[in-house]
């Protein structure tokens, strides 16, 4: 295995937040940001009897990593079957599910200060769950097929839905310890005018972020916001074992004890919704794929049991 796998960005991910402008904005009333759902079938159930709930017209994107977990042949046909019913945009792991399966490569561009243990266990992880998308190859060319990204109007807010970052799928600059570095404030503010859009929704990083970025003479308005759900399908919210994802509509969420954070921008509500599922019987099916020793079980049971 290569030492850089896993930690390297393919060229192809870097697609450039001006490429966002170029994609056409699709017009809802509720917008659910879904990333990370890692293969969790229960995550999967809750968001969609929310999106049930809802009244007008709701769209559901997952922006990518929906697979990660779900190994078996009818987990992976399950959740992919499901997802590609609403919308959804690739992420890395996605992406990376057509290459050879001796290229043990998830596509995560783990930083340096991600351990390499766990650079090698994901690309472990990615390889069997290769292994068996590759056994279906209609499913999987359908997949391959998706975009890097997508664009949405809920009201007079514009929303760039990305997997990584505003330039590239698997970039960690929406990452909480990034999006407090005032150096890159410039940078952030430029994504915005570029990308033609008021607000980034992401995931990739895993850690949940909700952060405003001031914009100086935009064409777009006075604030930006990026709101990173960390993962629908696994502990997200500090204290507790709820994913998160992102919500976006003219009303607030009717159950707002759901609600993990909130503001409004150009007059619509953009919510960090709580994820809250069976969490025995979640665990009990992780365990049934990975159970201990393996490289899932040592990367992730301890925050899938015991949270954030």
């Amino acid at each position: 295995m290569s030492e850089q796998a896993g930690r390297s960005c393919p060229i192809r991910y870097q697609y450039g937040a001006a490429k966002i402008a170029q994609a056409p904005l699709v017009a809802c009333d509720v917008l659910y940001v879904v990333g990370g759902l890692y293969g969790n079938g229960f995550a999967l159930n809750a968001v969609e009897n929310l999106a049930a709930q809802e009244a007008g017209h709701v769209r559901i994107c997952f922006n990518g990593d929906f697979n990660w977990f779900n190994k078996s042949p009818e987990d992976f046909i399950q959740i992919n079957q499901r997802v590609l019913k609403h919308d959804c945009i690739l992420g890395n792991v996605e992406a990376e599910l057509g290459e050879p399966l001796d290229a043990a490569d998830c596509g995560c561009a783990y930083p340096e200060n991600v351990d390499q243990g766990v650079v090698d266990r994901s690309n472990f992880i990615h390889t069997e769950l290769k292994r068996c998308a590759q056994q279906h190859p209609d499913l999987l060319g359908e997949l391959l097929q998706k975009p890097y990204f997508a664009r949405y109007s809920v009201g007079s807010l514009n929303v760039a839905v990305v997997h990584g970052d505003g330039d590239s799928l698997a970039g960690w600059r929406f990452d909480p310890a990034h999006l407090q570095q005032a150096d890159e404030a410039p940078w952030r503010a430029a994504l915005f005018e570029k990308a033609q859009v008021n607000m980034f929704a992401s995931s990739h990083t895993c850690s949940a972020a909700f952060h405003s970025e001031p914009l100086q003479n935009g064409q777009i308005g006075h604030t930006g916001l990026i709101s990173n759900n960390g993962a629908a399908g696994m502990a997200s919210e500090p204290g507790s074992l709820n994913g998160l994802f992102t919500r976006i509509s003219a009303t607030p969420l009717s159950n707002s004890s759901l609600v993990f954070q909130s503001t409004q921008l150009n007059g619509v509500w953009v919510e960090q919704v709580r994820v809250k599922i069976d969490q025995a019987a979640w665990q009990q099916h992780f365990l049934s794929q990975w159970p201990e020793g393996t490289a899932a079980h040592t990367s992730y049971f301890k925050r899938i049991s015991e949270g954030v």
